[in-house]
């Protein structure tokens, strides 16, 4: 489902540049579906590589889809004319240094389609800080797990508040009910956690309660 939903947000006919893109499944649905015109698969790890290779090669893609063993952004050449970007399925501050280190890559027109497990907050602010807004915010729960897409393209930079960086801007406006049963469960499990810091034998540094309580306020004031 996590796939299908990054897919729902790839634009019809893109050039897709897939990074860190294990199997190829993302890239190679897309160009089996005519959805995409073109697409390059990124992978650092040889035996993912050699997996994606498989993947291009059993459904005949050769002359659409490029697998490169390369680091991150690095996978994507000049001549390729990319127009969409698709990063899933890592920590949020690992898909914020791709971006950031891979700067030099982009040519500013792609729309990032980004699914990152956990460290949402870290990405949100470095895509406002480098001249990104973000278009479409989504959550969902898979596997007992919550997982959110972040869908940004250039445009005016736009500045958010510390709520928004925390909730995304769109899924706190729009309040789903995926939305609203994970901060459910977010608010269960860090008053839980203050608990066990009241508890504690060592002392807990002051900081960490003060953040855990502000957040818990935060997640009441968003589910009313």
């Amino acid at each position: 489902m996590r796939l299908e939903r990054v897919a729902a947000h790839i634009p019809a006919g893109a050039r897709l540049a897939d990074i860190g893109s294990d199997h190829g499944y993302l890239p190679v649905a897309l160009l089996r579906r005519g959805a995409i015109s073109a697409a390059v698969a990124g992978e650092v790890a040889l035996t993912p590589f050699q997996a994606a290779q498989r993947s291009v090669r059993d459904n005949g893609l050769e002359l659409q889809a490029s697998v490169r063993l390369a680091s991150g952004l690095a996978a994507i050449e000049p001549g390729d004319g990319i127009t969409a970007v698709s990063i899933c399925g890592m920590g949020g501050e690992t898909i914020r240094d791709i971006l950031d280190s891979g700067r030099a890559h982009l040519g500013g027109h792609e729309r990032l389609v980004l699914q990152p497990n956990g460290g949402e907050q870290p990405l949100r602010q470095w895509l406002a800080d480098n001249g990104y807004r973000i278009v479409a915010e989504e959550v969902l729960r898979e596997n007992r797990f919550d997982y959110e897409i972040i869908v940004a393209e250039r445009g005016e930079g736009q500045g958010y508040s510390p709520e928004q960086l925390y909730f995304g801007p769109l899924l706190m406006a729009e309040r789903s009910p995926a939305f609203v049963f994970k901060w459910q469960r977010m608010l269960r499990q860090k008053q839980q956690a203050l608990a066990n810091f009241a508890r504690a034998k060592a002392a807990v540094p002051v900081k960490k309660v003060e953040a855990f309580e502000r957040e818990v306020c935060w997640i009441n004031a968003v589910l009313g």
